[in-house]
Parts: structure tokens; sequence; C-alpha cells
């Protein structure tokens, strides 16, 4: 029986739509205090999953290459059109949040939060696992950050952060169920590998949440779709050359 993404769905719309619709109760200082505590968090996740990398040529070959197909494929302009969008289309039926981001702040933070819910290591491994095992509980814990963190975005952004649930959840169903294909083809050293590429691109959203650099993190997204590939490579035609 599948429960994780149906519970990690649920808490995304659930705090997208307390965010929303309450979010004008909730004081000022925690409104611009919270997002750097979360930015804070994804970029301390991030480094916790790059130290187990394995393989760094092949890691930084997937980050180079995955950048340069997501800007020659306008990843992120695309992600933002639609985003957009969808801004306008709810803005016609619901209204704004009361201190509602501009139109540029919304685009570059909606991206951000997007990829912490839907290509953050902790979903792509909670899918995989309980794909494998049946054990939903590393995404009913990425449920319990979700909430709080969909409800916190949602105070600027709106209810669109909730429609950051379907592609979430579409991502946690094909893992899950495509998990006894795809891990069976894998090593540990080709896994760590992954989490580490993950990392990398969670560290570049902390440093986009918080403001410091904003790093194009949705044209980096390809890198996750080629890095096992690449450390397999390596591994069999490199290091035993």
């Amino acid at each position: 029986m599948i429960i994780g993404p149906f519970v990690n769905g649920g808490a995304v719309i659930l705090g997208g739509v307390a965010g929303a619709t309450m979010g004008g109760r909730i004081p000022e200082r925690v409104r611009t205090t919270l997002p750097l505590i979360f930015g804070c968090a994804s970029m301390g996740l991030g480094i916790a999953l790059i130290v187990k990398v394995k393989n760094l040529p092949p890691e930084m070959l997937a980050i180079v290459l995955g950048t340069i197909i997501g800007e020659l494929c306008l990843v992120e302009s695309r992600i933002q059109r639609l985003a957009g969008k969808v801004r306008g289309l709810l803005a016609r039926f619901l209204p704004e949040p009361n201190g509602a981001a501009s139109n540029d702040e919304f685009l570059d933070k909606f991206v951000a939060v997007m990829v912490l819910f839907c290509a953050s290591g902790t979903g792509v491994f909670g899918a995989l696992n309980e794909g494998m095992t049946g054990d939903p509980t590393m995404l009913m814990a990425k449920a319990i950050l979700d909430l709080f963190t969909g409800a916190i975005f949602a105070i600027t952004l709106g209810v669109s952060v909730a429609t950051l649930a379907v592609p979430q959840f579409a991502i946690q169903i094909v893992l899950l169920l495509a998990a006894t294909l795809i891990l069976p083809l894998t090593t540990p050293a080709m896994i760590a590998d992954f989490s580490a590429c993950g990392g990398l691109i969670m560290l570049a959203t902390g440093l986009r949440i918080c403001g410091i650099k904003a790093f194009p993190i949705a044209n980096m997204l390809p890198a996750l779709f080629i890095i096992m590939p690449l450390s397999a490579w390596w591994l069999t035609y490199v290091m035993h050359a």
C-alpha cells in the first residue's frame, strides 16, 4: 500500500492553504526569520549529503553538463512562466495574501521552494526506500518539514505553494513504482554520488533562499538524471581501465 507520497502531498497542500489564509496573523519578524532558517537548513542538509561523494570527477561533470542542458532547455524560465500562469489563474478565484510577494520575488522564491519540495534527497530516497521496503517513515518525516515550510512561504507566495503537491506527488510515485527496477542496477558508490549531486543543488537552493546568491537551481536539475550513468561509467571504464 502506497502511503508516503499521499501524506507528503497532503502536508504541502495543508501548509500552503494554511499559510495563505492565516499568514496575516503571524508577526512580521517570524515571516522574515523562518525562511532564512529553512534556507540554512537546506544548506546544512546539502553539505551533509555532499560529504558522501565517492567519485568527484563524475560529480563535477554531471553538475556542469546538467546545468548546460538546463540552460539550453530553459528549464527555469519555463517553470517560472508556468508558475506565473498558475498564480494568475488562482488570483481569479482566491485573493492574494496581505504582503504578497512582487512578481519577480514570487518567481524567484517559487522555483526555490519547488526544488525543496520536489527534488530534495529526502524525497527521492524516501520514495525509493518505500518502493523497495514498504516503509514510508522517511517521506512522513519529510511531510512534517514540508507542512511548516509550505505554510511559511505561502504567506508571501499565496496558495500557489499548495499546487507544488502535484509535481511532488508525481515524482515520488514514479520513483516509488520504479524502485524495484532502479535500485538493483545501482551500487553504493552510485547512490552516494547521486546523493552528493542532490546535496550540491540543495546547498545552492539554500543560498538562493537566503538571498546570498541566485543560483539557477532549476537549470541544475538535469544533473540528477545523468549523475548515476556518469558514476557507473567512471567506475567501469576509468577506475578499472
